[in-house]
């Protein structure tokens, strides 16, 4: 009896993904570099494996190819995989109580007398299963490639925002990953950019120059040149420059956190010294914190780790880190937090997402819808506890 060639081959690809999805292995450097192109797609939509592989095996099935000793083999090997991608499936589902976790601890487990958005809210399970690429929304409109600075499709930036433009808008800037040598500003944390939009907020995501074409701090002026492009321009999209808060993935999350504490610093604004790009809040996603692995160990590391510029007046920060992140160390994540939290008077929230893997805010997930969720919660907390810090009789928390 003749092996199924398509069947094996289709069942070795996922059962690869699969090992490096769930196990994802992070020393040495090159393995961890492996461990995050072969398993971060099968780790955000296992959903979609466990269809393909049942698809698959009933195909051969119905073709009557599973008698011979390969195609046999073949089939405990699917069942293996599927089982792999159903752990895969189910750490991503408990995200949301990680999240809930974390937002008591960094909060207090009050918080939610405080703000009125649901933690957990209806997930959009036929889009997380079947549809976890397509982004787009109804109601959402995005203004694409609006020129912020003077270097060209680097300096271009995209306004997401409702149709029906409600004025006064809080306004979230979004800077993507990329090792400060690639990447685009259409790319990652979608879900959450057009979340937001749908609920009334004005999103920005942000090209900046890469390298070679700079260094620091030339990326990192670019960030503060879209805060300040958001506090003259903004109005016009219907923003409120007032609540302006700052996320981004892996490098920029370096660079969202750097914009943070680092409120109106002029070696970050040169030419633009009085521009105010103090933030509200920021929201680091899988952010670096150092070296990625991979770095030679004597090349400087491509932008000063943020640790160097924290202080008691820093902002409010929700960090979100994957246990299995291969890129950007766990470990690295906690010891920025744990030395944020000894410094900073500002509540830290510090979620960390068991089986998370570099990347984790791609696609629609249940892992990134749930992190969506807690963003939504943690800003909505930000901006009543400002608020209640503002009405008479009490600090005013932004004035210290």
């Amino acid at each position: 009896m003749a092996t199924p060639i398509g069947y094996v081959v289709t069942t070795a690809l996922l059962a690869w993904c699969t090992f490096f999805a769930v196990v994802a292995p992070r020393r040495p450097g090159p393995l961890a570099q492996l461990s995050f192109w072969s398993g971060m797609v099968l780790n955000e939509v296992p959903f979609l494996g466990i269809l393909v592989l049942a698809a698959s095996t009933a195909l051969a099935a119905a073709q009557d190819d599973l008698g011979s000793t390969p195609a046999q083999v073949t089939v405990a090997v699917a069942a293996v995989t599927t089982a792999g991608l159903a752990l895969s499936a189910w750490r991503g589902v408990r995200t949301d109580q990680a999240v809930a976790r974390a937002l008591d601890e960094g909060l207090g487990t009050d918080w939610r007398d405080r703000v009125r958005v649901p933690l957990r809210r209806h997930r959009p399970w036929l889009r997380i299963v079947l549809l976890p690429a397509f982004m787009r929304r109804r109601g959402v409109e995005r203004i694409s490639d609006i020129s912020y600075g003077d270097a060209g499709r680097r300096n271009l930036l995209d306004v997401y925002r409702r149709r029906d433009a409600p004025p006064n808008a809080p306004v979230l800037i979004h800077f993507h990953g990329g090792h400060y040598a690639r990447g685009a500003k259409s790319r990652e944390a979608r879900p959450l950019l057009y979340q937001l939009a749908g609920q009334g907020w004005v999103c920005v995501s942000a090209n900046y120059r890469l390298r070679p074409e700079t260094t620091f701090p030339g990326h990192q002026i670019d960030a503060k040149k879209v805060i300040a492009w958001v506090r003259e321009h903004g109005s016009a999209y219907g923003c409120d420059p007032s609540k302006l808060f700052v996320a981004g993935s892996s490098a920029g999350s370096n660079m969202a956190s750097l914009c943070a504490l680092t409120p109106n610093h002029p070696q970050f604004q040169p030419g633009f010294e009085s521009a105010d790009t103090s933030v509200t809040a920021a929201i680091c996603l899988y952010g670096f914190y150092g070296h990625y692995f991979g770095d030679p160990p004597d090349e400087p590391a491509p932008a000063p780790q943020p640790q160097g510029y924290l202080h008691p007046g820093a902002p409010p920060f929700l960090v979100a880190h994957g246990t299995k992140d291969a890129l950007g160390t766990v470990e690295g994540a906690r010891n920025f937090v744990a030395q944020l939290r000894g410094t900073s008077d500002s509540p830290v929230v510090y979620a960390e997402l068991p089986g998370g893997q570099h990347s984790f805010d791609v696609y629609h997930s249940a892992r990134f819808d749930a992190v969506v969720d807690g963003v939504e919660a943690f800003a909505a907390w930000v901006l009543s506890a400002r608020q209640h810090t503002r009405e008479p009789g009490r600090q005013d928390l932004s004035d210290r």
